[in-house]
């Protein structure tokens, strides 16, 4: 009993501590603000998505995550964030990060562009020698059933240890597509 009134006094001090703001704030705010979907925006996202390019098919799962801090930002955020699997026409796996749990996927949310309506993410993927970029996603339709999807790859220092060094450019992997439009399943 004394555990469970414990966490309860904890959840009122911090949700007194923290002021909250829409999501779409795009000024400064007050260390250990909370950056809420005021507006419900981002369940409009979640769910599978699938695209095919190159003879790949992509699933990618986005999931809304609430109340989370971040260290860096020093503030609480509501945020998208994504799992992906990518098959070859045949239906064999050629990646999957579908099972990664909330803290360690591969593709996290940012916000919302202040001057379009394109919600941005970071993509690093340790697995492929930390290859990273960021991605852009908006609706291409007043139904939302279609993303467009935008993906951006940073330049990436591939040291010798990298399983992939020395390899042709057109023998790297490539787990995402650079740009495609993806519909809701």
């Amino acid at each position: 009993m004394k555990y469970i009134f414990f966490i309860i006094l904890l959840s009122i001090a911090i949700s007194c501590n923290a002021q909250t703001y829409p999501l779409r704030t795009f000024t400064e705010v007050p260390d250990n603000s909370y950056l809420k979907d005021t507006n419900n925006e981002l369940p409009s996202y979640e769910g599978t998505w699938k695209g095919q390019w190159n003879g790949k098919i992509i699933y990618v799962m986005f999931k809304k995550v609430t109340y989370t801090y971040k260290a860096s930002l020093n503030q609480y955020r509501d945020f998208l964030i994504g799992r992906f699997k990518v098959t070859d026409l045949n239906s064999s796996v050629l990646f999957d990060n579908t099972s990664l749990p909330d803290d360690q996927v591969k593709i996290k949310g940012l916000k919302f562009g202040k001057y379009d309506d394109k919600y941005g993410f970071t993509y690093i993927d340790r697995d492929l020698c930390s290859r990273s970029g960021e991605i852009l996603i908006n609706f291409t339709d007043t139904t939302k059933t279609q993303l467009q999807w935008k993906y951006m790859q940073s330049e990436n220092w591939i040291n010798k240890d990298c399983f992939y060094h020395d390899w042709a450019p057109a023998d790297v992997p490539q787990p995402l597509p650079e740009n495609i439009v993806l519909i809701k399943q």
